[in-house]
């Protein structure tokens, strides 16, 4: 049995997580990158380290408020 605060590696914890439908290597990658993974992963060397209790971030939860495009074009429409 694994410890309880042991770090897993990307594939790893992708393979915990979603089994034989784990995102690719360059997926997990960019994903601890954007930070899209919580908490945030460790990176030692070339390898990125995970807690095993990490979750993935959705973009709508990953995005708190609109991006400065959309307000800006939300403004002009209310002003025509």
């Amino acid at each position: 049995m694994s410890e309880p605060n042991k770090l897993l590696t990307l594939e790893k914890w992708a393979e915990r997580l979603y089994g034989d439908a784990a995102p690719s290597i360059g997926t997990l990658r960019r994903w601890a990158r954007d930070a899209r993974i919580h908490p945030r992963p460790y990176k030692h060397g070339r390898t990125y380290f995970v807690e095993p209790d990490a979750t993935y971030v959705s973009e709508e939860m990953f995005r708190v408020r609109p991006r400065l495009v959309d307000r800006i074009g939300a403004g002009r429409r209310r002003q025509a």
